[in-house]
């Protein structure tokens, strides 16, 4: 009797195949959480979004595409969009541009890497250039030149001031030449409008990189950037490589391009229509210059 009571019992063991197959998946709906990629902390993406898409733990400015971007800036989300239908070609029959530029249009919901238009920021008209990583790496083709020099054509016909929120991989390769003729082509318009005593705030968001940081990105009579944003030519491996040395840890990050004197100010996402408006009112309004 008391052998039986102490004497050990027998378990089938169970392949773990087995116990996973039969063990009920809980299926987590896609987008409902997002995981900071500076500090790690996972966000519901709901919360993410009421908070402007900055992270609630450590300050993380996750990138927004242009409409996201337009919907926070402009009173009431409102814009004229001008020059929306313009799409771009291929025009050195670049192998498979083409089709990927059907992609990109597919994913993205726009026809290039900037959308512009005319809105207001404080009761006050601007015309405005929005550009999205999302497309192409918010590369600078043909058409993203002829959007941006139309826009600073339409603010210097309109004496209204020009805004420009900038995130660009650079040059469209795709495009070659025709590409970093931009460069010359918008900083030339952007000479002409302020000469005319055109009014051109430049945004620098997260990442902006070659020849949109080298040409009208870079010629604002303010240059602001959201906190983090990294802002530069060439890519931090490429000048590592090159000069062969190691870079600070924060190099290109908008907070040292503020501290070396290539940024008037940084300023946080929460805070950037306000500040947006009192430059606006201090130029066209009644404010004062103690107001910013």
């Amino acid at each position: 009797m008391f052998k039986d009571l102490f004497q050990k019992k027998k378990y089938a063991v169970i392949p773990s195949e087995r116990v996973n197959a039969e063990r009920p998946k809980r299926e987590i709906p896609e987008g409902l959480m997002n995981k900071c990629p500076k500090c790690g902390t996972i966000l519901f993406s709901k919360e993410l979004e009421k908070n402007l898409k900055v992270c609630s733990t450590c300050g993380h400015h996750f990138r927004l595409n242009a409409l996201e971007r337009i919907a926070m800036t402009l009173d009431e989300g409102r814009l004229f969009e001008i020059d929306g239908d313009l799409v771009s070609e291929d025009p050195l029959s670049f192998p498979g541009y083409a089709s990927k530029l059907e992609q990109q249009k597919a994913s993205s919901g726009l026809n290039d890497a900037i959308v512009t238009g005319e809105g207001e920021i404080g009761g006050i008209g601007v015309v405005i250039g929005v550009m999205s990583f999302d497309f192409f790496s918010g590369s600078m083709g043909s058409v993203v030149g002829e959007k941006v020099t139309r826009a600073i054509e339409r603010a210097t016909e309109k004496k209204l001031p020009l805004i420009m929120f900038s995130t660009s991989g650079g040059a469209r390769m795709q495009e070659s030449i025709l590409s970093l003729m931009q460069m010359a082509k918008t900083s030339a318009a952007l000479a002409r409008f302020q000469e005319q005593g055109g009014l051109f705030i430049s945004v620098f968001t997260d990442p902006t990189l070659g020849g949109v940081s080298a040409s009208f990105a870079s010629l604002g009579d303010y240059n602001l950037a959201e906190p983090g944003a990294i802002v530069g030519f060439a890519g931090r491996i490429v000048i590592e490589q090159t000069i062969r040395q190691k870079l600070p840890d924060n190099f290109q990050t908008a907070e040292f391009n503020l501290k070396h004197g290539q940024l008037d100010k940084v300023v946080h996402r929460k805070e950037m229509k306000a500040f947006l408006a009192k430059l606006l009112d201090m130029h066209y309004g009644k404010g004062e210059p103690s107001d910013v």
